[in-house]
Parts: C-alpha cells; structure tokens; sequence
C-alpha cells in the first residue's frame, strides 16, 4: 500500500499509487463507472465492502464523494457509508481503494440505507462526515486552490 495522507490534508482529489500509468484513460482521468465494484480496504487492512457510487458535485465540477457498500447480500440490506474522496487512495496495481480510517471506526459510522440518503447537498452534513473521516471539506480545500493559484484562477475581464 502507498502512502495515505494521515494528517487529513488539504488536497482535493484521491490519492493514486501503483502502476498503470500509459496510453488512454486512467488512472488519472477515468471513467467512473470503472471504478463501481472496487473493493474498499481499511487503513488497518480489513475488507469493508465495495464502491456502489461516486458522487458528483454537479455545480461545482467536482468529485464529492465515494459511496461505500457494506455489507448484505446481493445489495439487500447493505449499510451504506458517503466516504469524502480525499480520504480515499486507488491503488492501481490491487485495483482497490484504501480508506484513511480504521475498519471498526467506518462500522461505527451509522451510514444510511438505499432508500434513506442523506441530502448530500447540505453543508452542515458535509461537514461532520468530512470532520468523522478528518478531512477538510472537498469544496474547502478546491477553493483555496482556485483562489491563489493564477495558473487555475479565471482570468478576470
């Protein structure tokens, strides 16, 4: 496994290690229905389910969050958990994600259910599940890149 980033810090995006890197998609830009099915494992080593869905942040062009399947059989009865994407690291090479937290610390998550999503949308929310998986909030840490960095910043009329 590579390096996961322990202090939470303030990058956007995930984490990649392993090999892959050539011609066509990936691992840097990817569709992300390839990564639908990805086994997920802790930072303490343990299995703790697979990738069901990513989430987009549609207005904001970004990459919100990894959902997390654990659990169930056949999909039924499945726990579900919204992991922030910057607390995730693809490993290319065990085409697997590693999750900066310990397996029991996800378990305790009470994560929700298929038919009772929490409103992704809100920031209140986003805040604590960022805070659980010590991690700056996604659209925080963009945002101080977009706004002192002039190779990314809008040019100005």
């Amino acid at each position: 496994m590579g390096s996961i980033n322990p202090q939470g810090g303030t990058r956007g995006g995930a984490d990649i290690v392993g090999g892959g890197i050539g011609e066509g998609p990936g691992p840097d830009i990817m569709a992300a229905a390839t990564l639908d099915g990805n086994k997920v494992m802790s930072s303490d080593g343990e299995h703790v389910g697979k990738i069901s869905d990513i989430m987009l942040d549609v207005r904001g062009g970004r990459i919100a969050y990894a959902v997390l399947s654990e659990g169930g059989f056949l999909g039924m009865g499945s726990k579900l958990h919204a992991i922030p994407w910057n607390a995730l690291t693809l490993d290319t090479a065990e085409k697997c994600f590693y999750v900066d937290i310990a397996a029991q610390r996800l378990k305790d998550d009470p994560g929700f259910d298929k038919d009772h999503w929490p409103s992704m949308a809100d920031e209140t929310w986003g805040t604590s599940t960022h805070s659980y998986y010590n991690r700056q909030p996604y659209w925080q840490a963009t945002k101080d890149v977009v706004e002192h960095d002039p190779a990314v910043r809008p040019l100005e009329h």
